[in-house]
């Protein structure tokens, strides 16, 4: 399974987002995962993510120093099986970018909620963004991992590694 976490920036939440899907996939021993992420824009192209997405990682146990932004690509539509975005404009503006053909699911990271952007806030809303993204992670590997499709249909999920929760994409 290959997903792609989207945001504007490729600077805040989608990095975070693939550090602990990779991070809790591994940990569960989830095998056959390919996580990465994107920005709808080349402004932090190159760049390491927010300082703060950094050190709120940081303070969790994962490791975002290594991490590049990047700009998404009409190949990531093709490269991808499931694409997620972390909030509404993400998806709009990700949707107007699908090439013709492309038939990857493009759905919000949190179902029917928005993963907000702490970017013009405070260090706390780093903090509550990592722990919302740590929530979703659960849902989500229990989806794919169960085989459940990414048609809408709500899955709830209990095991030992991660905590209990309902995830709907």
């Amino acid at each position: 399974m290959r997903v792609l976490f989207v945001d504007a920036g490729n600077y805040c939440r989608s990095p975070v987002a693939e550090i602990v899907a990779r991070t809790l996939a591994a940990r569960a021993g989830a095998t056959g995962w390919t996580f990465s992420s994107a920005g709808l824009k080349d402004k932090h192209a190159g760049d390491s993510a927010d300082p703060r997405s950094i050190a709120a990682c940081a303070a969790r146990g994962y490791d975002l120093t290594a991490f590049r932004c990047r700009e998404i690509t009409p190949a990531d539509f093709a490269a991808q099986d499931l694409i997620l975005a972390m909030d509404r404009d993400n998806a709009a503006q990700l949707e107007a970018r699908r090439p013709a053909g492309s038939a990857v699911p493009v759905r919000l990271f949190l179902g029917e909620r928005e993963v907000p952007d702490p970017y013009y806030g405070g260090d706390d809303g780093f903090d509550d963004m990592l722990a919302m993204i740590e929530r979703a992670m659960d849902g989500l590997l229990a989806r794919v991992e169960a085989g459940i499709d990414f048609t809408g249909r709500t899955c709830a999920y209990k095991s030992s590694f991660f905590r209990s929760a309902t995830f709907t994409l």
